[in-house]
């Protein structure tokens, strides 16, 4: 299997160490195995289940904490009902271990033995957890104001942790240069992640009964759910057991919102934004290197992009709560982006409730705010 650059369309091999090609573009893979719903693994209770939709991995090297097969249950916000994907189920408590466990398991069949990453939280607990799972040794470049919920949980795995100064692009800076040593297992960058988020669209398609959705709504800062699921409701279309894919719509904060410039200014670069200050740390990034490929899904499936403010953020935290939901305020952002008209009342829409509440401080001591 290859990887060829989006830009240049140079092709490389998958084993290939470097993380991004010559010219500055990001990897895609070239190829990818269809869809075919008989081989669907029915012994299977994790994303495994669809091993031979994903890369050829020998099974003694693959490594899984359960990840996957995540539930749905009904909610509703602003008078609108919706069903709740449950990713903050998952076992380090938010979606990125989907595309870990491929990463991972990839790693260990190449002999990989140490690794660099560099996260503002979620996705560097996911890697230490599976890379701890694998033997593999792992050092993960943080921003040094990430919450402390998740900088003890990548430590009590034990990552070799390094907080870096200053905002989050200085920290991607950093393991850039380690990279220089080290095999780069980025989340950003490694397209297997993609291959891992992708099961996502399976696991919708197989629950609701060999359908899709509506309509989905995500928070997106370098969007590898969104794009993970369009890729994944893209191989059933072609599979013929979908006609249409979702409207998929990101939701930004309002403080960091590339996205919603190149989609409403209908820009042919990325915006120079400032990286403003807000809650949902997990999307306050200012530069997502698969923007091109993220305007596009968004727009072939008739998506769109909107903006939450901060208030607005915690306010849907609030009301998930209330039904028994406690999302940190990164996964709540999506739910606050059905108070634009982003869908229509006879809509089925999910939402992915991307991470637990129980990563973030409460911001008073009484609790939610």
């Amino acid at each position: 299997m290859n990887v060829r650059c989006a830009e240049c369309s140079q092709l490389f091999s998958l084993t290939t160490h470097l993380w991004r090609c010559e010219c500055g573009g990001v990897f895609e893979l070239s190829e990818r195995p269809p869809f075919n719903k008989d081989k669907i693994d029915p012994k299977a209770s994790t994303l495994w289940r669809y091993r031979a939709m994903l890369p050829a991995i020998q099974p003694e090297n693959i490594v899984s904490l359960g990840e996957g097969g995540t539930p749905i249950v009904p909610a509703q916000a602003y008078g609108i009902s919706f069903l709740a994907k449950l990713e903050f189920l998952a076992p380090t408590g938010s979606f990125k271990d989907r595309g870990t466990t491929v990463l991972v398991s990839f790693l260990k069949e190449l002999g990989v033995t140490e690794v660099v990453e560099d996260s503002s939280g979620n996705a560097a607990a996911s890697l230490a957890a599976y890379c701890a799972r694998a033997g593999i040794r792992c050092k993960i470049f943080v921003p040094a104001g990430a919450s402390p919920a998740k900088l003890r949980q990548i430590r009590a795995y034990g990552a070799d942790l390094v907080p870096v100064e200053g905002p989050r692009e200085n920290a991607a800076l950093a393991v850039q240069h380690a990279a220089q040593r080290s095999y780069y297992a980025s989340h950003v960058y490694s397209p297997l992640i993609l291959e891992g988020t992708k099961t996502l669209a399976y696991e919708i398609w197989e629950q609701l009964g060999g359908r899709a959705p509506d309509a989905m709504l995500f928070p997106t800062g370098h969007g590898t759910l969104l794009l993970g699921a369009y890729y994944g409701f893209r191989e059933l279309r072609a599979a013929g057991l979908i006609e249409k894919i979702p409207a998929l719509h990101a939701v930004q904060a309002q403080a960091c919102a590339p996205l919603y410039y190149i989609y409403t200014e209908n820009l042919s670069e990325l915006p120079d934004i400032p990286q403003g200050e807000t809650i949902a740390e997990g999307i306050r990034i200012r530069r997502p290197v698969r923007w091109k490929a993220l305007i596009q899904a968004i727009r072939e499936t008739g998506g769109s992009v909107v903006t939450v403010s901060e208030d607005e953020i915690l306010a849907a935290q609030r009301a998930l709560a209330h039904q028994g939901l406690y999302l940190e305020p990164t996964s709540a952002v999506a739910v606050a982006g059905l108070r634009s008209p982003l869908v229509r009342p006879d809509d089925l829409v999910i939402i992915p409730l991307t991470g637990s509440g129980l990563k973030t401080p409460p911001l008073n001591p009484n609790g939610l705010p």
